[in-house]
């Protein structure tokens, strides 16, 4: 299987597992200008060079070497499920991506079908009852999660603990696993425990929110989205990600964590 959605620095300073919907726009930025001094000029999602990615095919025998030796310091990024689930839906199921049209096609239309969403007509700017939407959506993310139909879940709803234990289980080890709530403390940790190129400045460095201006903006707090029956689906879709990296299942107004991540529990929970 390798290692799927790992990026490593092309000095090899670093090694890092996406996970979507975390920050990852901005930490591949940080690391790309770690190495070259600048950023790069896009989307860093598209940048086939001056990083090296497990989809690029010439990448992956460096990205292997380096993670099953441990020869760099390895990290990620987590955010609270509640959070993150929403962000989905505004980014991928309500948005026009950056190519113009609806995320994965027929995606959008199948939800309008058969689970009654709206989305905000053709551009994702009328108005819609937001919360009866998402919480259709909700239904349909679990199905596809717990059935696998009508299709297989996606990267940006799939439980965080899936992408982060890709890499442990095909042999991979991490130092570090932050908050994307607290991203400058935790990135700053990454960074002091890293020789850099260049010198990064987390104060003045921009947040790379690629997919912010897809859809509509949100109209409600967090909490309102869930009632008992969404956040019941929720924690069936994402218990172990509440459990491992401490977030507070009861209180989906509270987007910081309650914990600190143990990593040896990560490791061997997600070793298995």
């Amino acid at each position: 299987m390798g290692f799927p959605g790992t990026w490593m620095t092309e000095s090899e300073s670093v090694v890092y597992r996406v996970v979507p919907k975390c920050a990852c726009s901005t930490i591949g930025q940080i690391m790309y200008y770690s190495d070259h001094g600048e950023f790069f000029d896009g989307d860093i999602h598209d940048a086939n060079s001056g990083l090296h990615k497990w989809a690029i095919e010439t990448s992956q025998a460096a990205i292997t070497k380096n993670v099953r030796s441990h020869s760099s310091y390895a990290f990620t990024c987590v955010r609270n499920p509640y959070t993150r689930i929403l962000s989905s839906f505004f980014d991928k199921i309500c948005g026009i991506q950056r190519n113009g049209r609806r995320y994965r096609g027929n995606l959008v239309p199948t939800l309008i079908q058969k689970y009654g969403i709206e989305v905000g007509g053709d551009d994702g700017k009328q108005e819609f009852d937001q919360i009866q939407s998402f919480r259709r959506f909700l239904l349909f993310a679990r199905d596809t999660i717990r059935w696998r139909r009508p299709m297989d879940p996606d990267i940006h709803w799939s439980a965080m603990s899936g992408h982060v234990s890709t890499f442990i289980v095909n042999g991979g080890t991490y130092d570090k696993i932050f908050f994307t709530e607290t991203f400058n403390e935790g990135m700053q940790q990454v960074l002091d425990g890293i020789e850099t190129a260049h010198t990064v400045d987390l104060k003045t460095i921009p947040r790379f929110n690629e997919s912010e201006g897809h859809g509509p903006k949100r109209l409600h707090p967090v909490e309102d989205y869930f009632d008992d029956l969404s956040m019941h689906l929720v924690y069936e879709i994402f218990k172990r990600d509440f459990d491992l990296f401490k977030y507070d299942f009861k209180d989906p107004s509270n987007k910081f964590p309650i914990g600190e991540i143990d990593l040896d529990e990560v490791h061997a929970k997600l070793g298995d």
